[in-house]
């Protein structure tokens, strides 16, 4: 890593190429009493064996509740598991939650260690928690590093980001992260890749859960719009997060554009023939407008809604998108 200045990263980057693995594999280096000769954590100390149990001392993860950060550190494992609970969790970072790192960071480290918090990710904190989490970094604790990690920087307050040594976390390169799906026994790796819009650990996470099979079946369905029932396909759909159903019909619209434009898909390789014939016969500025529409629809997926209501809305704007031709 660059050489670090003052008390704040900001690590930013897109979705799902791994700045939150980076982020804590960065803090167990720091917090490594034997590091290697090249600043890694040695994996053998105690403070490595504390670190991977998810109970160093001198480490503080702040998440939103309702995230469930699979693999990189299971927060509240039976919340994750209980669906009531999950469902009516915050998707935002709270006061509270900001509130509570006093003790943490004004109070000695363990062994008078620096200390290390992590919050993922950073836009979603609410204006409450930004502002308090503001006067913190006003005011640093000593030996306490605060890192951010954010998918859209844009979203934090500016006075937040004036504080911070802001670092841009590239996207792999098509080869590279190919390669590293195949390693994990990835079936067709590229078509993941891109369903999943580049971002390997996104790609990874699709191919291994059933969310490959339900983007799957989400695209057949929309890509026969003169068959497509809205309220029908809301109800299939309303049990999975709107963030993840709004993100695939963006994906389909780009491609939509994207191929009427250019003659290129991006992200549904397997599906060149559907989007040929439909993004043929479409009304291109109304499809332009429809994906600006879903913008909009992106934010307001991550606040409490109607699930069902929320998706019946956007697909039948969809069908009279596709049909108005």
């Amino acid at each position: 890593m660059q050489q670090l200045r003052g008390h704040t990263l900001l690590l930013q980057g897109r979705q799902g190429i791994g700045k939150y693995d980076f982020a804590r594999h960065w803090a167990k280096s720091r917090l490594c009493v034997s590091p290697t000769a090249t600043q890694e954590a040695c994996g053998a100390c105690l403070s490595c064996g504390w670190f991977e149990q998810n109970a160093h001392p001198n480490f503080y993860p702040v998440v939103p509740e309702a995230l469930s950060i699979e693999a990189e550190n299971e927060i509240d494992k039976e919340a994750a598991d209980d669906k009531v609970t999950k469902k009516s969790a915050s998707q935002q970072i709270g006061i509270d939650q900001i509130r509570k790192l006093d003790d943490f960071v004004y109070l000695s480290g363990h062994q008078q260690g620096d200390k290390i918090v992590v919050i993922y990710p950073a836009e979603t904190m609410n204006t409450a928690s930004a502002n308090a989490l503001l006067k913190k970094l006003e005011e640093p604790p000593q030996g306490v590093l605060f890192i951010l990690v954010t998918h859209q920087p844009q979203r934090l307050l500016p006075t937040i980001r004036s504080r911070c040594q802001q670092i841009a976390m590239p996207v792999p390169d098509w080869e590279a992260a190919v390669a590293w799906l195949r390693q994990h026994s990835i079936c067709d790796p590229e078509i993941a890749l891109a369903a999943a819009g580049y971002a390997p650990l996104a790609a990874l996470r699709l191919a291994q859960n059933e969310q490959a099979i339900q983007f799957s079946r989400f695209v057949q369905q929309i890509a026969h719009p003169a068959r497509l029932n809205p309220l029908s396909l809301s109800d299939s759909f309303q049990q999975i997060s709107l963030s993840a159903v709004v993100d695939w019909l963006q994906k389909w619209c780009y491609d939509l554009i994207s191929y009427r434009t250019t003659g290129r898909v991006r992200y549904c390789l397997n599906d060149v023939s559907a989007i040929e014939a439909l993004s043929a016969r479409l009304d291109l500025i109304e499809c332009i407008r429809f994906a600006r529409l879903l913008n909009g629809k992106q934010r307001l997926s991550r606040h409490p809604l109607n699930p069902r209501l929320f998706l019946e809305e956007m697909f039948i704007a969809y069908v009279a998108m596709v049909r108005k031709r």
